[in-house]
């Protein structure tokens, strides 16, 4: 699963399209996996997670990218951001969409702060692969792709598309430019 979830990882962050002048969100970063990463490619990234224990443990790990004002951290929901509007060029959450409470909401939300132009980047499992793993109902919900195309549509994303590196990937992302 691991390698599985590194390529995907890898996949999203090169679907993101950063470039060094980038502000950038990850939402949902728990482990703090892509944050290295983004730390190398952008000028600037904030990480969004619903875990006080997670935020703290990146505010830590990171601290000198906080203290040089490069990285910040907040508790927060994706369907209700604790971000101004308009402030980031890219968005990326992977493996996240499982935990969303809306679609719609959180589609919105990212829409929101992203500044015209801006790029999202949604990587996860389909709902035909997560069904195959018996996730637990209460604490999962699978998610086809055409519906998180139709909510990134719906939010005001132009050009949604869905994208693989391969037919064999179960993986995939779903992309958008806010308008």
């Amino acid at each position: 699963m691991n390698r599985g979830n590194a390529r995907l990882n890898g996949y999203a962050l090169d679907q993101v399209q950063l470039v060094p002048e980038d502000r950038a969100v990850e939402v949902g970063f728990s482990g703090a996996v892509l944050l290295p990463q983004l730390l190398r490619e952008a000028a600037f990234v904030c990480g969004v997670d619903r875990s006080q224990d997670v935020v703290n443990a990146a505010s830590h790990r990171f601290a000198d990218a906080v203290r040089v004002g490069r990285a910040e951290f907040r508790t927060g929901l994706v369907e209700d951001l604790p971000l101004p509007d308009s402030t980031f060029d890219k968005a990326l959450s992977v493996h996240t969409v499982y935990f969303w409470q809306s679609l719609r909401a959180g589609s919105a939300e990212l829409h929101r702060v992203l500044k015209p132009g801006g790029r999202v980047v949604l990587g996860f499992l389909p709902k035909a692969h997560m069904d195959r793993m018996n996730m637990p109902a209460d604490i999962f919900t699978p998610r086809e792709p055409m519906r998180s195309f139709a909510a990134l549509r719906d939010a005001g994303f132009s050009d949604p598309e869905v994208r693989r590196p391969s037919t064999e990937a179960a993986w995939l992302v779903v992309t958008g430019t806010r308008r």
